[in-house]
Order: structure tokens, then C-alpha cells, then sequence
């Protein structure tokens, strides 16, 4: 007969870190800070954040350098001294959008409907009120934290696949900000038929595919560029039968919140062409990248996988002395 204390522990449930731990306090302290900042004014944030931002911008050559690759490849006709001010301006919005992360962590949906303005939701709408599968399409712009909040707390809740962050108190602060307004997380290595079951019955998929696919992705072109893609959307769609809506988060000039705009469902789609399908879905994201550059996501490493053949898109990271 076993004990209670010499039961064994499943090996599929790691014991949990307790983190009250004295080495979480920092970590504790920086959570702390963020809630804090998360109750300033919204402009003061944007003003606080800019001035971050353009401090990365000097101290961070190693990301200006990805950006600055970025942008001349997906905006070769944009004047160099053009992208240049497009790359201290994208550097800008990255401190508003670190900033103002402390936000989502804590934001009412009063304090929601006063930051955020929702544009043609009636393409979202509809589909839900006549029980069609949403695929929301959520492309790397740096407003998508707040606009994802604002999606599931003044839209619907929705489903998302989500990746653990190796600090258990902030990935504790993030999983409680990203439920509670009832959305549902998936880990990524789950399996991905509990994701399906739960777009069919009527749950909007929160879905981010606009990163480096690395070699289980398909080169299609993005601004021009053969790009490694990640080509589950169609899939998805297929698998689902669900209408896939592009979704866009815009942050407002001087601190006047941000702007969650829908576009019409994506047509005809899925076409059952993987590759026609991935790259739809890049020009739609390119599309909208050329009315907000500087929003752009540019410090991604998008091009880090290469045809067979090709050399390097970036140059190797700087070693530190």
C-alpha cells in the first residue's frame, strides 16, 4: 500500500515553482512597476514610450540593423533617408507598445471602449451572429497586445495559441491578462484538434502567422522577397470551415489610444494551393504595411531562412567586448 508522500508524481505534471520564491522577487518587482504604469494617463505612456523607443534606437545596433535590412528590401522604392526616418519612427511605437503593455495587464473594458476605436466590426459580426468559424488574421503590427485586449474584451473571446515564457510569474500575469475576459489558450505543441473543435463551435481564432517559418515553411514572396511562411492558415481554414477576417491595430498619433480596424474576409479562400493561399496572406499583410510602415513589426528576423543556395540575409550579430 503507498502513502500519500510516496506516491508518485505524474511525469506528464511538473511540479509547480512556487513563486513566492525569493528568487522571483525581482521578477515580482518588474510586474509591479508594469501595473503601475498601466495606470498613468495614455498619452503620458505614449510620451514616456517614444523617448524609450529612441533610446533603443541608439543603443541597439544589432535590431536597427535588422530593421534597416528589412525595410530596404520590402521598401527598395521608399528613399534611403525616408526609411531611415521610417526606422526612428518604428523604434518610437516599440516603446509605446512595450509601454503600454502594462495596460493590457490591467485595462477595464470601460478603460477599453475609451482607448480603443473599433472600425467595421460588422465584418466580424456578421460572420458570428450566423455561426460561421472566424479566423481572425492578426498580422505583426506593434499595437497587436492592446488590439488583441480589445478584441476579446469588447468583441468576442476568442481562442490563441500561446507559447510559455520562461519566467513563470511574468507568463502567469500574461495568461491572466489574456483571460480574463474569457478568451481560451492553447499551448502550441498541444494538439491542435482541441483548436479545431473550438473554432467550429463558434470561438474567433486569434492567428499570428507573419514570422519567419524557418524549414517547415514554404517560400512564397513577402514585398518582393522569397520569405519562409508558415503555411497553417489555409489549413486551418480548410479544417475549420472557417472565413478568415484580416484584423489591423493601429496606434494613434500623440497618445490618442489605438485604432482596431477589420477588413472583408478573405475571397476566394482556402483555395486548397498552399502556396497561393501563404501568399494571399502576405500581400494582404503587405498591403497594409504600405499605409503604416512604421508600425511594422521590422525588427523580426523575417528573412532568416533562406532558399537552398542563398547566402545570409543579416549580418552575424555583434559579439559584446
Amino acid at each position: 500500500m503507498t502513502t500519500p508522500e510516496s506516491t508518485p508524481r505524474p511525469a506528464s505534471t511538473p511540479p509547480q515553482p512556487l513563486l513566492w520564491h525569493p528568487r522571483y522577487w525581482p521578477s515580482w518587482f518588474v510586474v509591479g512597476i508594469a501595473y503601475a504604469l498601466g495606470r498613468l494617463p495614455f498619452p503620458l505612456l505614449w510620451a514616456l514610450g517614444q523617448g524609450l523607443g529612441r533610446l533603443g534606437y541608439r543603443l541597439a545596433p544589432d535590431r536597427c540593423e535588422v530593421a534597416r535590412r528589412n525595410l530596404s528590401a520590402c521598401l527598395p522604392d521608399t528613399p534611403p533617408a525616408q526609411r531611415e526616418r521610417i526606422l526612428r519612427a518604428h523604434f518610437g511605437w516599440l516603446g509605446v507598445a512595450s509601454l503600454t503593455q502594462s495596460v493590457v495587464w490591467g485595462a477595464s473594458r470601460a478603460r477599453l471602449k475609451r482607448l480603443v476605436r473599433i472600425r467595421n466590426r460588422e465584418f466580424i459580426d456578421s460572420c458570428i451572429a450566423a455561426g460561421r468559424p472566424v479566423i481572425v488574421l492578426v498580422p505583426h503590427f506593434v499595437g497587436l497586445e492592446l488590439g488583441g485586449a480589445a478584441f476579446t474584451g469588447l468583441v468576442h473571446a476568442g481562442v490563441y495559441m500561446y507559447q510559455k515564457i520562461r519566467d513563470p510569474v511574468v507568463d502567469r500575469q500574461v495568461m491572466r491578462a489574456r483571460r480574463q475576459y474569457g478568451s481560451v489558450s492553447i499551448e502550441r505543441s498541444d494538439d491542435l484538434r482541441g483548436l479545431i473543435r473550438e473554432v467550429r463551435r463558434g470561438t474567433p481564432f486569434f492567428y499570428l502567422p507573419d514570422q519567419d517559418g524557418g524549414r517547415r515553411g514554404i517560400f512564397v514572396p513577402f514585398c518582393g522577397v522569397p520569405a519562409s511562411t508558415v503555411p497553417m492558415l489555409g489549413r486551418f481554414a480548410a479544417m475549420a470551415g472557417a472565413v478568415v477576417i484580416p484584423t489591423f491595430a493601429r496606434y494613434l498619433p500623440w497618445g490618442r489610444g489605438l485604432e482596431l480596424t477589420f477588413a472583408p474576409p478573405l475571397e476566394p479562400f482556402p483555395t486548397g494551393d498552399q502556396a497561393a493561399d501563404a501568399a494571399l496572406m502576405n500581400r494582404v499583410i503587405e498591403t497594409r504595411i504600405r499605409i503604416m510602415p512604421e508600425q511594422y513589426f521590422w525588427v523580426h528576423r523575417r528573412f532568416k531562412t533562406r532558399p537552398p543556395g542563398e547566402p545570409p540575409f543579416y549580418p552575424p550579430k555583434r559579439r559584446r567586448r
